[in-house]
C-alpha cells in the first residue's frame, strides 16, 4: 500500500523534515515518486529510533550504500515488531468507546511507552487491545482491575521479549562475529530467519499461555463448583489453607563478587530449574525470583514442606550452594500477580533465620500437615525481625520413608 508524504510521516510518527532527510539519503521511497510503502514506514520508525539513541543516520546510509550493512531485516522482521500509528487518537477512541482516556493510556504504558496525550495517535497494536478493554467494561470490570491486568501483561511480556533479544545476541550474533563474519552477514541472516522465529515464537508463547490459563482457570472452576456443592449441603466446606515458601541461596552475593555476574547468572538458571521442577510436582509455583532466592506459593502446607525438603536435597546433591527455606501457612492477598500479607512476611523472616541446608516451618504448618514422610524437630520459640510475638519453629527433614526426588 502507498501513502503520500503527510500520511506516511504521521503513520511512522516522524516529522516531515525527518522523512525528507531519509528520502534524500536514499533510505526510503522511490526516486522521482512522492509516495511511501509500509516497509518505508517501518524503516522510518527504525531510523528515528537510531537517531534518538544518538546514532548518526548519515553514517548508517553510507554503510548501507557501500554494502557494509544490510537493512533487510526491517522489511522481513519489522512487520511483526515495528507497527505504524493509526489515524485515530486516544481522545477519539475514548469518545467512540466510552473508555476513559486514563484507562486507554495504560495500554501504551503496558506496551512500554510513556503516558500519551489525548491528541496522540494510537498505534495499530494498541488499537488491537481496545476490544478486550471494551468487553471488560461491558461486563462491569472496575477500571483499577483492568489497569492492573494490563500492567501485569506488559511486565511479563517485556521480560519475555528481553530474554528473546538476549539469546539472539548470545546464540547468533556473537558466534557469527567470533567466526569472522560481518555485521552485514548478521543483518542478512536476521532478515532470513526472523520471520520464521517470530512465527514459531508466537505459536510457542500462545501455547504456554493457554496452558497457564488452564491451570489458573481450573482453580476458579474447582472453587466455583465446590462452593455450589457446599451451599447445597452436598460437600463439607474445604478449609485448605495456602502456604508461602521462601528459598534463598547461601553465599550468592559472595559468588557474584568472586566469580562475576555471568557465573551467578548460570547458577541462578540451574537453581531455577531444580526449584521449579519440584514446586510444580507438588502443585506449587514460583511467584517471583528475588536475585538470590525465590518466593513460592502452594495450595496447602503439606505440599510446601515436602517440596521444600526435596528442593534443598536436590540442590545439595547437585553440588550447588546450600539453600535455606522458610514456610508459613495462612491467608494471603493476591494482587497484580503477587502475594501480600502477614503470611508472606512471616515466611520470609523464617527463611532469613534458617541456617544453610535447613527447612524451617511455623507451628501453623506443623498443625496442618498430615500424611507425608516428614519429621518435624522443634527448635523452640524464636523472635523474628518484624514479627511481634516469638514463634515456635520446627526443622523439617525426611522421614523414615525416602522421598521421591521427582
Amino acid at each position: 500500500m502507498s501513502y503520500p508524504t503527510a500520511t506516511a510521516a504521521a503513520r511512522a510518527g516522524v516529522n516531515k523534515d525527518s522523512l525528507s532527510r531519509y528520502r534524500d539519503l536514499g533510505l526510503v521511497g522511490t526516486k522521482g515518486e512522492d509516495v511511501y510503502s509500509d516497509v518505508d514506514i517501518r524503516r522510518m520508525q527504525v531510523f528515528q529510533m537510531l537517531e534518538d539513541a544518538g546514532i548518526p543516520i548519515e553514517a548508517v546510509a553510507t554503510m548501507a550504500a557501500e554494502g557494509h550493512m544490510s537493512l533487510d531485516f526491517i522489511e522481513s522482521a519489522g512487520r511483526f515488531v515495528f507497527v505504524p500509528l493509526s489515524d485515530r487518537t486516544f481522545g477519539e477512541v475514548s469518545a467512540e468507546s466510552g473508555i476513559p482516556v486514563e484507562t486507554l493510556s495504560v495500554i501504551r504504558e503496558a506496551l512500554g511507552g510513556g503516558s500519551p496525550r489525548p491528541e496522540d495517535r494510537m498505534g495499530e497494536e494498541e488499537l488491537a487491545i481496545v476490544p478486550l478493554v471494551e468487553f471488560q467494561v461491558s461486563l462491569g470490570f472496575r477500571s483499577r482491575a483492568i489497569e492492573q491486568a494490563l500492567r501485569v501483561y506488559g511486565e511479563s511480556l517485556r521480560r519475555m521479549a528481553e530474554t528473546e533479544a538476549e539469546w539472539f545476541r548470545s546464540e547468533i550474533v556473537e558466534p557469527m562475529l567470533a567466526r569472522g563474519q560481518t555485521e552485514d552477514d548478521v543483518g542478512r541472516l536476521s532478515g532470513e530467519m526472523s520471520p520464521v522465529l517470530s512465527e514459531l515464537s508466537n505459536q510457542a508463547v500462545l501455547a504456554i499461555y493457554h496452558r497457564q490459563q488452564r491451570h489458573a482457570w481450573s482453580v476458579n472452576i474447582i472453587d466455583g463448583i465446590a462452593m455450589s456443592l457446599e451451599r447445597a449441603g452436598l460437600r463439607p466446606r474445604d478449609e485448605r489453607i495456602p502456604a508461602m515458601c521462601f528459598l534463598d541461596i547461601t553465599g550468592y552475593t559472595r559468588l557474584t563478587q568472586e566469580q562475576g555476574d555471568l557465573a551467578a547468572a548460570d547458577l541462578a538458571g540451574e537453581v531455577r530449574r531444580v526449584v521449579e521442577r519440584r514446586a510444580v510436582a507438588h502443585g506449587g509455583r514460583a511467584v517471583k525470583w528475588l536475585g538470590d532466592g525465590v518466593m513460592l506459593q502452594f495450595p496447602d502446607p503439606g505440599s510446601a514442606v515436602e517440596s521444600a525438603v526435596k528442593m534443598v536435597a536436590a540442590l545439595r546433591e547437585a553440588g550447588m550452594p546450600l539453600a535455606h527455606v522458610g514456610v508459613h501457612a495462612g491467608p494471603v492477598i493476591f494482587r497484580e500477580g503477587d502475594y501480600y500479607g502477614q503470611t508472606v512476611n512471616i515466611a520470609s523472616r523464617i527463611s532469613d533465620f534458617a541456617r544453610p541446608g535447613e527447612v524451617l516451618v511455623s507451628q501453623a504448618v506443623v498443625d496442618l500437615v498430615t500424611g507425608i514422610p516428614i519429621v518435624f524437630s522443634e527448635i523452640g520459640p524464636v523472635e523474628l525481625k518484624g514479627v511481634g510475638d516469638a514463634l515456635v519453629l520446627y526443622a523439617a527433614s525426611r522421614g523414615s520413608r525416602e522421598l521421591n526426588q521427582s
